[in-house]
């Protein structure tokens, strides 16, 4: 658990730093009657989630969130979104229309730096607060981290329990004042006990069982441990429905034991 236990601290102040937890909209979007999707932002907001996500290409995730966000002040809440297509400025256009409010955050995803421009003007005249890059790829981000001005980045996987191999952006990361968000955490493996003989699987539930002897469960510990590196400012979850995203805030609220992270046994683990 070489890269967490670094206990890092920061050389460079982050200039954007957004809440520590935040609901995805990936599954806002899904096929079905907008009355879930409604309820779960509700619930979420009422959570204490403060930091919603979500982007064009997640169905009716932009217009759902917005429906439920508009009678919520607006000085309260930080709302990302994404680019979609060619046109940076014609796209943060069109997801602020679908979402009736101003959008903070905006994301490029992978690698079209042709965007970045066009948001830095968004930027520079109060339009939006704040650039990053989304990627599921974290050598690309060390890439963009290195050429382009961003305020944050949006890592998805790579950086939980079961795999650190992000480290070295996050390190770069806080050294540049970048925030880091992750999202992708609470994966199968964490989520059911498995019986199979996948490496990952296996490592899962030894985790798992080293977890439970501090009376934590799996899940828990995989949303407390991004965040004890000092680059990584936020964690997105993804809920398609209250009872889910009320379970998910309820494991965030509850405290995990300092002893745990030091544990001989879960530091081999977890490496």
């Amino acid at each position: 658990m070489a890269a967490p236990s670094r206990a890092l601290a920061p050389t460079s102040v982050s200039r954007f730093r957004p809440p520590r937890f935040g609901l995805s909209g990936s599954r806002l979007g899904e096929p079905g009657p907008d009355g879930d999707a409604l309820a779960t932002v509700d619930a979420a907001y009422q959570a204490g989630i403060r930091f919603f996500d979500t982007s064009p290409t997640y169905g009716e995730s932009e217009r759902r969130l917005g429906t439920a966000l508009q009678r919520r002040p607006r000085s309260e809440f930080l709302v990302s979104t994404k680019v979609a297509g060619e046109d940076a400025g014609a796209s943060v256009r069109a997801s602020v229309k679908r979402l009736g409010l101003a959008v903070d955050l905006v994301f490029v995803r992978d690698a079209d730096e042709s965007a970045y421009p066009v948001l830095d003007e968004l930027r520079r005249r109060g339009e939006i607060k704040a650039i990053g890059a989304a990627s599921g790829d974290w050598r690309l981000l060390d890439g963009l981290v290195r050429d382009v001005d961003l305020d944050c980045v949006l890592l998805a996987g790579q950086y939980s329990l079961l795999d650190q191999s992000a480290a070295p952006l996050l390190d770069r990361c806080l050294a540049r004042g970048i925030s880091v968000i992750v999202s992708g955490i609470l994966t199968r493996p964490i989520l059911q006990s498995e019986k199979s003989s996948d490496p990952v699987a296996i490592r899962a539930r030894r985790i798992s069982a080293v977890c439970e002897r501090y009376g934590v469960s799996l899940p828990q510990a995989a949303l407390a441990f991004p965040v004890r590196h000092a680059a990584v400012a936020s964690v997105l979850i993804a809920a398609a429905s209250p009872a889910e995203i009320r379970a998910d805030a309820a494991l965030v609220r509850q405290p995990v034991p300092a002893t745990l992270w030091r544990d001989p046994e879960l530091l081999r683990l977890v490496s």
